[in-house]
């Protein structure tokens, strides 16, 4: 029979179990306090995939997961920090195929995952208006990392649309600032039969003229039927004869002849433009404000370097995760009021502090001016003022935009 004294014993080493019991699950509901009171947050990738030509010189070809591979990096980013505040974050991909139906694609998207707040979107311009006008988007952000179209940030702007990649307008303005700080400033351009080639052309031309340079002759060349293996000494010399020039610069987004237009000119001048010394918003030789940390742990993550729609996958979901972990909220509502505030301020190892402009919903940026061994410049290039910020020198600025949509002045 038990004595008082083991009774005694017992009892104490019973509510010594309750007790710790009792404790540990107190710490465990305080610790996902947080959590129950911000539900984790969604972040859907969508891409349109485009059909792109074969690559010149054995070059590699485009990745198949350009973009996306930065978006998982910035996840990753953002729940080892948003864990601090209680926050997660989760990231969904959605790749539709040329031809494909994309709303049918996005209304089984929002049927899957409930209502759609925060969208990185991958896609040609005219896709990306469609995600914005459907029913589906009503109510959430999209976050350009594709389409560099002057256009979306214009009169085709959208409220609920913010861009994360460079206008063509902001690269080809950093390209200016470059060879006028280094007073190369009488231009020849040579233009690819495409669309874009023609935009990229037309960007170029403005680019000159706001920063008073000259293009002083323009040529077309169509890579289809040549064989520039063996042709490009002869026909690029042709095409490429005209005024002093100081550049040879060149519009080819489909990248299907440009590259070979470097040394094959009919006098030695520098190539820039969409091959040679080109604009953008990122590329392997960025090293400078610790971007060797961010380009390590994505070819960790990837196998490949980075590429500039890559840090803009990046950078879509850093930014929202960022504005979600300084208001340690997952409102969707919320965020995207701080995202396009004045006071939201984004590191992108870039060596400046980021923001979105509030007239158009582009992300303010620096844009380096590289080749493929080295960064030039990056700009905006020294001596190239504004009131406000020097990073409103690249792109439209707030009184020539048509944006209505963010209540500018168009």
């Amino acid at each position: 029979m038990p004595t008082r004294a083991d009774l005694t014993e017992g009892g104490r080493r019973g509510f010594g179990r309750h007790a710790l019991r009792a404790l540990l699950t107190a710490c465990a509901l305080i610790a996902a306090a947080p959590a129950l009171a911000n539900p984790q947050l969604a972040i859907h990738y969508v891409e349109r995939r485009v059909e792109r030509p074969t690559p010149l010189n054995n070059e590699p070809p485009i990745p198949d997961d350009e973009g996306l591979r930065g978006a998982e990096l910035g996840l990753r980013d953002g729940n080892a920090t948003g864990r601090f505040v209680g926050l997660s974050f989760a990231l969904t991909s959605t790749v539709v195929e040329p031809g494909a139906d994309l709303p049918a694609a996005l209304a089984a998207l929002a049927r899957e995952s409930g209502p759609l707040r925060f969208l990185v979107v991958n896609a040609p311009a005219d896709d990306l208006l469609a995600i914005a006008d459907a029913p589906e988007t009503r109510d959430a952000v999209l976050l350009n990392v594709g389409a560099p179209d002057v256009r979306l940030r214009d009169r085709d702007c959208r409220a609920r649309m913010l861009h994360v990649l460079p206008s063509r307008d902001m690269l080809t303005d950093a390209l200016a600032q470059l060879l006028l700080y280094k007073r190369w400033n009488r231009l020849l351009l040579v233009s690819g039969p495409g669309a874009d080639d023609a935009l990229y052309a037309d960007a170029l031309r403005k680019s000159a003229k706001k920063f008073g340079a000259r293009i002083v002759a323009e040529a077309s060349f169509d890579a289809r039927g040549a064989d520039l293996r063996d042709s490009a000494l002869k026909e690029f010399a042709v095409i490429t004869r005209g005024p002093e020039h100081d550049v040879v610069a060149v519009a080819d987004e489909r990248a299907e002849f440009g590259a070979n237009l470097v040394y094959n000119t009919a006098s030695p001048r520098p190539v820039v433009g969409t091959q040679g010394l080109i604009p953008t918003a990122w590329g392997r030789p960025v090293e400078a404000w610790a971007a060797v940390q961010l380009q390590g742990r994505f070819a960790k993550l990837a196998g490949r370097p980075m590429g500039a729609i890559d840090w803009a996958g990046w950078m879509a979901v850093h930014a929202v995760t960022e504005a979600a972990t300084q208001l340690k909220s997952s409102d969707g509502s919320a965020i995207r009021d701080l995202l396009i505030s004045k006071k939201f301020e984004v590191g992108g190892f870039k060596g400046r502090a980021l923001s979105f402009r509030p007239w158009n919903g582009q992300l303010r940026q620096p844009v380096f001016v590289l080749w493929p061994g080295a960064v030039v410049a990056a700009a905006p290039v020294e001596g190239f003022l504004h009131r406000r910020t020097e990073l409103d020198t690249l792109g439209l600025d707030e009184p020539e935009s048509a944006c209505r949509a963010f209540g500018g002045n168009g």
